[in-house]
């Protein structure tokens, strides 16, 4: 019986990943047919996910496209989101250890009103977030994309129910030993919740990455834009050509993959001690 269990959880979970992966596949294999190919194949066969006529040009035409700079929204996006999660890592662990760890006047009521702001939809927030990049000079600018992202207030959360489970004794030991704040924070803190700290990093570079709305509204510099903003101008009033769409999405996932491919074991093991922790 236990035998038999395992055999339908396991067809369950490949039917499952199956269901997952279809529409990537066709995405990644859209982006090798011609575009006459794209549509033509619509029932279950093997022609919906494999190509009849293979091709490169569809990725050519993107990457050397002229009038849409590619290469120059990856590199943009790959500034920006890199910048960014340095930021956010560098902020938001010193914000979540003076929680955690600190004792200062009001910090139960501050951290109160930091966790509030989660409730607050980013639409809400919108409007006003543009009228101070305006005030401030900063519209069509990298600051615009920086500076209001650098805060995280999940991060600060997350960090700080790791910091909390660092031992107190630890770090009274270290102050024994002459050590600073700082230096106990970067010596014995920050190495305790490095899973958490690469789950953050990957979180916040995937959230910069797959932004559209934001860098639309304050960037109007085509040779600035991001790299979601730069696939849809493959649309325009006279139709969207998905194959060229399809091979930029193909492109613009590989970093991405890679990142997951490279730092899956530090991602689940954070999010599964959050989960403990929490």
């Amino acid at each position: 019986m236990k035998r038999l269990t395992n055999v339908v959880t396991m067809i369950v979970m490949i039917v499952i990943a199956l269901i997952s992966i279809a529409p990537i596949l066709w995405m990644v294999t859209g982006a090798f047919r011609p575009y006459q190919e794209l549509f033509k194949y619509t029932s279950l066969n093997i022609h919906l996910i494999v190509p009849v006529e293979w091709t490169w040009k569809n990725f050519h035409n993107v990457i050397f496209n002229t009038r849409n700079p590619f290469l120059r929204y990856i590199w943009n996006t790959l500034l920006v989101a890199s910048i960014v999660t340095i930021l956010v890592l560098i902020i938001n662990s010193m914000a979540a250890f003076a929680f955690a760890k600190l004792r200062f006047p009001f910090k139960t009521v501050v951290f109160a009103l930091f966790m509030s702001a989660m409730i607050i939809p980013g639409e809400v927030t919108l409007v006003p977030n543009y009228l101070l990049m305006h005030d401030l000079g900063w519209l069509n600018s990298y600051k615009a994309l920086i500076i209001p992202s650098m805060l995280s207030v999940f991060g600060i959360f997350m960090l700080r129910q790791f910091f909390a489970e660092v031992p107190n004794e630890m770090m009274e030991a270290a102050r024994i030993d002459g050590a600073t704040l700082p230096r106990t924070f970067v010596a014995i803190v920050l190495p305790a919740a490095v899973p958490a700290l690469i789950t953050l990093g990957l979180m916040t570079f995937l959230g910069n990455w797959d932004s559209y709305l934001w860098p639309l509204i304050v960037i109007n510099d085509q040779k600035m834009q991001m790299i979601q903003v730069g696939i849809s101008t493959f649309s325009s009033n006279e139709g969207t050509d998905w194959s060229k769409v399809l091979a930029a999405n193909t492109l613009s996932t590989v970093p991405i993959l890679l990142l997951f491919l490279f730092l899956q074991r530090y991602y689940i093991q954070g999010i599964t001690m959050s989960g403990i922790k929490g």
